[in-house]
């Protein structure tokens, strides 16, 4: 039977414009297409597991999160029960507004994005407590960076004292307390935040190999480093590192790439693959994804995967 994943995490609701070229500082650039979606890092892995996640077979999503007493927030909740993600721990705040991000794409699928974390920002370490008390020893839980710090050490501390499983995905970029490391059952920054974190700057197989070292010193033991169309480098406290090549594919938008990623490769990690047959199935959900427009929008289900699997 699969393991019970949790999701940590922010939500969002996604203002998203696509025009030719993203602008520069003082710039105007015309003749855009306007887009509005759900998204934050949390929501989107939430959902990103939800939709490829066997359910038949005992999977399930639950999702911890805050959002704003408004529109955008009960929208969200809506959207969350429709993808079959058990709800019962994000809560409605009354004193902040739901997080909304701003996101530019341009004609390659390059974004760049501005994020108002609203009622995000006021997610408190012990209003996690109850769903972590709900979880098996040897579940999943799946954390990102866009929810206060302290709610993040918190999560991972009693996490592994309870003999959960923490993957961090370290984004957006921060540094982080030295001695979070080594509670962590996986990290998986890409090139800038491997770099944030080990001061080696990605730019080649060799230097994440570097820098993926430097993590497994400071007390990781599994390092995957996402490198955008080239793939993921993996790591393990039993082998050494391999790359892991994504299927080539025309990318239109790659926003929320690195969130497909990280809710499928915990989907496949609850299902009992390897790490490296995980980050396999990882990759080829964001090579989907990243053909289509959106954050939770682009994430694929189980069946638009099974011909890439069968290759």
């Amino acid at each position: 039977m699969p393991d019970q994943i949790l999701v940590i995490g922010s939500s969002n609701t996604d203002m998203v414009v696509k025009a030719e070229k993203l602008p520069a500082p003082g710039e105007t650039v015309m003749g855009g297409t306007f887009l509005m979606n759900p998204g934050g890092k949390g929501a989107n892995q939430a959902v990103a597991a939800a939709r490829l996640v066997e359910a038949s077979k005992g999977g399930s999503v639950t999702f911890v999160a805050k959002v704003g007493n408004d529109i955008f927030g009960k929208q969200a909740l809506d959207g969350f029960e429709r993808e079959g993600i058990n709800t019962t721990y994000v809560q409605t705040d009354s004193d902040h507004p739901s997080g909304v991000a701003l996101i530019n794409v341009d004609a390659s699928g390059e974004n760049s994005i501005t994020v108002a974390p609203g009622a995000n920002a006021n997610l408190l370490p012990e209003e996690t407590e109850a769903a972590l008390q709900s979880a098996e020893p040897g579940a999943l839980v799946l954390l990102q960076l866009e929810i206060p710090l302290p709610t993040v050490e918190y999560v991972v501390r009693r996490a592994s004292e309870r003999g959960l499983r923490v993957i961090l995905n370290p984004a957006p970029a921060q540094t982080l307390p030295p001695d979070l490391f080594p509670h962590l059952f996986l990290i998986t920054p890409n090139e800038t935040e491997a770099e944030l974190l080990t001061g080696v700057r990605v730019v080649d197989l060799a230097t994440a190999e570097k820098a993926a070292q430097k993590l497994q010193e400071m007390g990781v033991s599994n390092v995957v480093i996402t490198l955008g169309s080239k793939g993921a480098y993996l790591t393990t406290d039993s082998q050494s590192g391999q790359l892991v090549e994504t299927p080539v594919v025309k990318a239109i938008d790659t926003t929320a790439a690195g969130d497909c990623f990280n809710g499928a490769l915990t989907v496949a990690l609850s299902e009992g693959k390897t790490l490296a047959d995980a980050v396999t199935f990882a990759c080829r959900a964001a090579s989907v994804s990243v053909t289509r427009m959106g954050a939770q929008a682009s994430a694929p289900y189980r069946h638009e995967l099974e011909p890439l699997l069968s290759k």
